[in-house]
């Protein structure tokens, strides 16, 4: 490997800026159909090609959506369109070009040691800076600032380079950097990025220092008017030339795929069986929750919901495998309940859902979601009691209108489980009529996903219990207790 400039330079090196080094490393890899951006799902066609277009324009970037639409995971992917080794001047605190030093440590080495400078490798991983824009920012921490005790023991002028302790940008060169949230920046903090964007000048204490800086910026943005926290100044922005919109998965699949991907299921929880059912309905709870009238949609519904609640839901089946001395299970409609803890922290509610309170809305999206995705599955309840005859559901509703009900206790074991579902006359039949081929875990998960997606479509009443649902008529259960409602909804509440 090489050690010194002069072998550097007898190799024919030849150095290049950064945004140079994108753009040519991306060029070769659209050649080669390997655009170096694994595990990004979705945004093949929309936000990938605008991102190439602005590397390939040498462009900084400003990445702008809601949050959870992996915006810092495109930023920190750019790093595989670097090289993998660039040389630097060894010892140098910025990390200069060999053949084109920028700091006075770096000129010095070189003006001493001429050809035989030590050289040393940086890898590309090393290449990358990021820092979360908060309001304690300073201009110190992003730019640098005067020691004066290096001033005082070397004797130097405060004007001086060497007296300078650098912040994270200079020490950024030859890098990317990335700054997260940056309408968080104080305005007067987002004025100091100006000049570097545009002239690379660095002003500190007033000295104004010319550092020719070779940084590809990255920022990254909720829209302006979608918070209140502050806004980006419009001379910045003007400065950003490319501004790339991210958005959300546009279907079910894409947003499973993600969900899929990122969740963290250990070794032992993957012999917990997960039928496809289950794992489109939590994906169905965040396309709910994006739509519904008690969250924010400003704020947005993170991906990172429905990671957290597909976790929550094989833990919570794991956990009833556990207690009940199983070796196996299935997950459950009744396991989202599980689920409930991982949404409520994920959801910015407005007044009305404030007024809900997080839990209850929580529950209310999971309900719609059944109810959405029941229609895809079975036919649509309403529908066929409208038409009256050759009603599918007609045995399970005259079964429960004759006065009968059903607990799901969400700790019965899986033979308690299928013996409970079975009391249910028609529920098997329904389920066997329109899914054929099917095996006899997906059959037991498919006659509960019935029950309930009948209660969203109030056809049958589902109470609340300690541990689980009851399910029984809705007509009786409307009049059996002038405070039925009440006492249901207390019972919810006293889970949470």
């Amino acid at each position: 490997m090489i050690k010194t400039l002069g072998e550097l330079k007898k190799s024919g090196y030849k150095s290049r800026s950064i945004k140079e080094e994108l753009r040519e490393n991306l060029i070769a890899r659209l050649k080669d159909k390997n655009l170096g951006f694994e595990g990004i799902i979705g945004f093949e066609d929309t936000v990938m090609p605008d991102l190439q277009t602005a590397i390939l324009s040498r462009h900084n970037i400003l990445l702008l959506g809601l949050r959870g639409q992996a915006k810092t995971r495109i930023a920190r992917l750019m790093v595989n369109l670097l090289d993998e080794y660039i040389p630097y001047i060894e010892g140098s605190e910025l990390y200069d070009d060999p053949l084109n030093p920028i700091s006075w440590a770096g000129k010095n080495m070189i003006e001493i040691h001429g050809d035989e400078t030590p050289i040393a490798w940086l890898h590309r991983n090393e290449r990358y800076t990021e820092k979360l824009a908060t309001p304690d920012v300073t201009v110190a921490d992003l730019i640098g600032d005067v020691d004066p005790i290096k001033a005082a023991t070397q004797k130097l002028n405060y004007s001086d380079e060497r007296v300078i302790h650098f912040g994270l940008i200079p020490r950024a060169h030859r890098s990317i950097f990335v700054i997260n949230e940056l309408p968080d920046l104080q305005a007067r903090i987002q004025v100091a990025l100006f000049n570097i964007l545009q002239e690379h000048d660095i002003q500190i204490r007033g000295f104004k220092l010319r550092l020719p800086l070779d940084i590809q910026f990255v920022f990254t943005a909720n829209p302006e008017d979608y918070t209140n926290r502050g806004s980006i100044v419009t001379p910045l922005k003007d400065r950003i030339e490319s501004q790339i919109l991210t958005h959300y998965p546009k279907s079910v699949a894409i947003s499973r795929k993600i969900t899929q991907q990122e969740a963290l299921i250990t070794p032992a929880q993957k012999l917990i069986e997960a039928d496809g059912l289950v794992k489109d309905l939590v994906e169905q709870i965040a396309f709910e929750a994006r739509n519904s009238e008690y969250i924010d949609k400003k704020s947005g519904v993170s991906a990172r919901l429905t990671i957290s609640a597909y976790e929550n839901l094989i833990s919570h089946a794991e956990r009833r495998m556990l207690i009940n001395g199983e070796k196996s299970t299935v997950v459950r409609i009744s396991d989202f309940l599980g689920v409930i803890p991982a949404i409520t922290g994920k959801i910015e509610l407005v007044y009305e859902g404030e007024l809900e309170g997080p839990a209850k809305v929580a529950n209310i999206l999971i309900g719609k979601a059944i109810k959405t995705m029941l229609q895809t599955y079975f036919p649509d309840p309403e529908k066929m009691k409208k038409a009256k005859k050759d009603n599918p559901y007609a045995d399970i509703i005259n079964w429960f209108g004759s006065g009968n009900s059903l607990n799901l206790l969400d700790d019965i074991t899986d033979e308690e489980y299928k013996k409970a579902l079975n009391e249910v006359p028609g529920l098997k039949s329904v389920v066997k009529f329109f899914h054929k081929d099917i095996s006899e875990n997906q059959q037991l998960l498919y006659m509960e996903f019935v029950l309930h997606g009948l209660a969203e479509f109030s056809l049958v009443s589902k109470g609340y219990l300690e541990k689980g649902y009851e399910f029984k008529d809705m007509f009786n259960s409307l009049f059996s207790s002038e405070f039925a409602d009440d006492e249901g909804e207390d019972d919810f509440n006293d889970r949470y």
